[in-house]
């Protein structure tokens, strides 16, 4: 039984290094969106300075470790082998639980996942202990501490509240007085508005980032014999002015002599402080329950009692982690910051939710984002109505943005948020997280940290609406993400529990290889994504500002849809022949995404024709047109192959022998005479053969009538399933319409061709 114990504690080890990378990955979020947001200093500083803040904190954060061990069940009511089982589910779930929501680029809180972990799997071992002694359900609450989960639920209500209001009150009076053009103020001004930020950040790194470690418990005499902690709780507004009355000198002198942009200055600061107390609260997420069954193992194997009667009350007492362990933990967190891109894939969402103006939108808006949003246009309204005209003048003038001129090619450089609005992001998370420490409130570093962009965003007017309801809708999906992962969590640790208790060693190494498959699959689809993303074939933004231009451009597009609508036609007629459900619904899927990406398409020619060149407006009709045809063109094939996976899904009979003959005839006859030479045309760009494919349009159009026509004939007399009958005509109406759209596209790229492209050729 002992090498069972000690394989569980090599599992937990390969675990926590594990649960630290997809840990890391989803939390630095919380300390990077504000300077990568801004772009206030370069990615390389802010790694640095995160990285430094990061090692730091973890090597002090010794004391937090205590969460595991007692923080939320008492360990004298469980035995060894119970405890180790404990523990064991919990980092398998974990590490499941964060990959999960690092694969959709969610941010989650590690902290509520790993409480409401081991609340979960403490609760199911403990229901399983009093089941086994004939006790009652209310005898629950001896084995669990249920004051902290009750703490843990209100910390998440204060936060999402707290925090979006206070973040959107900061932002809108520091954007009153300092407005836009805030490096145009005077020095005093931003001296003033330095002495703020950087006194909270201060005060914010000696409350959480050194309160909660080992040192602050040590008396010094410096102090008057009084411990850090305690000097800490007593001299609070002392500290506040004195910091005030320092940096607000400093930054005086920093902005005066050394020329230095102070907000930047309070970015690095407030960046280092995050991720100073990131590392230091929170590395108990993620290494804290591998070290407590380390030191249950170690007091169990020194004990010479049983597995089952060796009682887990030393987990009480106070026990230091060594600093190596804190050390290396630390390291691999770096390593993690630096190399994962699921880290930037999370942080781009907070990002975007928080982005001025235009973004690619996540989020679909549902009802309530719609009425969130209608609510707050009301309030609007009704504040413009008791507001004079004068003050809303000047208040409209402090929001007004300053227009900055790019070329296209480069907007993607400009910051998603300006300097002040990234300061005060950090500056109030660190108060709020401050307060809350002081108070012992639990609030969750994540949610703090969204929730205060969130605010700032929509107080900064961020949300215009153009974007409102789809950045609403974002931060719903976000925070119902929250209380899903305390309800996931709960349940599955406890679950996988009662397996582990059930099974043993067998169940252990089950769930072993089950985790380490779906972390594989996660990590495989997560790059085959990425790749897709990357993808050369997607189609592209018009960007020209002739007509020449646009035609060019456009043949890239029009190549490529014809490419997939070949793929997407054919693989539609080969699952209905072969009665393929998995081909045909990844059919549906490139049917769907192909109606995505010219959606998107549409979506850009507000900004094209603000682009155009006065000379060159003709170019929007030609840009206007191609795209509506080519939204012809994915419309009929996502109706293909949505009914194709429909017919098949639900069981219905296969087409008959004649209809799945008569189909791929037409299929090679749209590749041989349609698809195949379309695609050689605009990739070669030989526009003088379009009117070759023209000149079989007739035909192509008879050949689909004569297919229409036999069905209607063949129901006459032998056909007997309505289903088959629905499908066979769908199919072939809208392949009617496709081939109409791909006609109509290629006669007015030949027009356009012959009017713009030739004579220009013939003047050379």
């Amino acid at each position: 039984m002992d090498n069972l114990y000690i394989l569980m504690l090599a599992a937990l080890a390969v675990l926590a290094i594990a649960d630290l990378v997809v840990g890391v990955s989803n939390d630095a979020v919380n300390f990077l969106n504000s300077a990568i947001g801004s772009k206030a200093i370069s990615f390389k500083t802010i790694m640095i300075v995160a990285s430094i803040g990061i090692a730091m904190g973890a090597i002090f954060s010794s004391g937090m470790m205590e969460v595991a061990r007692k923080g939320i069940f008492n360990p004298g009511e469980f035995y060894f082998n119970e405890i180790m089982f404990v523990f064991m589910a919990v980092m398998i779930t974990d590490i499941l639980l964060l990959d999960f929501f690092n694969t959709l680029g969610m941010p989650t809180s590690t902290t509520v996942s790993i409480v409401f972990e081991l609340l979960g799997a403490s609760v199911a071992m403990a229901l399983i202990k009093i089941s086994n002694q004939g006790g009652a359900f209310s005898d629950v609450v001896q084995y669990i501490n249920t004051s902290k989960a009750a703490d843990i639920i209100f910390g998440i209500l204060l936060s999402v509240v707290v925090a979006f209001s206070i973040g959107a009150i900061v932002q809108w009076v520091s954007r009153i007085l300092l407005s836009y053009n805030f490096e145009k103020k005077p020095s005093w001004v931003s001296a003033i508005f330095g002495g703020i930020a950087a006194s909270s950040i201060t005060y914010f790194i000696l409350m959480k980032g050194i309160k909660g470690t080992a040192i602050a418990g040590e008396n010094l005499e410096i102090l008057g014999g009084q411990t850090i902690k305690d000097f800490l709780e007593t001299e609070v507004l002392s500290l506040i002015l004195v910091n005030l009355l320092i940096w607000s000198l400093i930054s005086y002198l920093l902005i005066t002599l050394a020329k230095i942009n102070i907000y930047k200055f309070i970015i690095v600061i407030g960046t280092f402080a995050l991720a100073l107390a990131f590392a230091g609260n929170d590395l108990v997420n993620f290494i804290g329950v591998p070290i407590a069954a380390w030191q249950s193992y170690e007091a169990w194997s020194m004990s010479g009692i049983p597995a089952a009667e060796f009682s887990m009350s030393i987990l009480a007492k106070k026990v230091p982690t060594p600093t190596f362990l804190l050390f290396v933990s630390g390291m691999v967190m770096v390593a993690t910051l630096w190399f994962s891109k699921k880290a930037r894939y999370v942080a781009e969402t907070e990002i975007n939710l928080a982005r001025e103006g235009e973004s690619k939108e996540r989020f679909n808006p549902n009802f309530l984002s719609r009425g969130i949003v209608r609510f707050a246009m009301s309030i609007s309204n009704f504040s413009q109505v008791i507001l004079p005209k004068t003050w809303q003048n000047k208040i409209d003038a402090q929001f007004q943005k300053p227009v900055i001129s790019l070329s296209k090619d480069k907007n993607f450089e400009l910051p998603a948020f300006d300097m002040v609005r990234a300061a005060v992001n950090l500056v109030v998370a660190g108060i709020l997280i401050s307060i809350a420490t002081s108070y012992k409130l639990p609030l969750s570093t994540t949610y703090v940290t969204f929730m205060v962009a969130m605010g700032t965003s929509l107080a900064d007017k961020a949300w215009g609406a153009e974007s409102a309801v789809y950045r609403v809708a974002g931060v719903l999906n976000v925070i119902g993400g929250w209380f899903g992962t305390a309800l996931i969590a709960f349940v599955a640790a406890g679950i996988i529990l009662t397996i582990i208790s059930m099974g043993q060693g067998t169940a252990i190494g089950v769930l072993l290889i089950l985790a380490i498959f779906l972390l594989a699959r996660n990590y495989v689809n997560y790059n085959k994504k990425s790749k897709e993303l990357q993808a050369e074939d997607r189609l592209r933004k018009a960007e020209s500002s002739s007509i020449q231009g646009v035609i060019e451009e456009s043949a890239n597009n029009i190549s490529n849809v014809i490419r997939r609508t070949q793929n997407i036609y054919s693989n539609a007629v080969t699952g209905l022949a072969k009665q393929d459900l998995e081909l045909l619904k990844k059919n549906k899927k490139q049917g769907a995404k192909l109606a995505d990406e010219i959606e998107d398409l549409r979506n850009h020619i507000f900004y094209f024709i603000k682009n155009l060149d006065e000379s060159s407006v003709r170019a929007s009709d030609f840009y206007i047109s191609t795209i509506s045809h080519l939204t012809d063109v994915s419309q009929s094939l996502d109706y293909i192959s949505k009914v194709s996976h429909k017919h098949v899904n639900n069981n219905h009979k296969k087409l008959k022998y004649n209809q799945l003959k008569e189909l791929k005839e037409l299929e090679n006859l749209f590749e041989e005479e349609l698809f195949t030479k379309t695609k050689v045309i605009f990739e070669t760009r030989n526009f003088n053969d379009i009117g070759k494919v023209l000149d079989v349009k007739t035909t192509l159009l008879k050949f689909v009538s004569e297919k229409i026509e036999t069905q209607v004939a063949r129901i006459r007399t032998e056909e007997t399933s309505p289903k088959n009958s629905t499908l066979y005509f769908s199919i072939l109406l809208e392949t009617r319409d496709l081939l109409n759209a791909i006609m109509t596209l290629l006669e007015l790229y030949y027009r356009s061709y012959d009017a713009d492209i030739k004579p220009a050729s013939v003047e050379e």
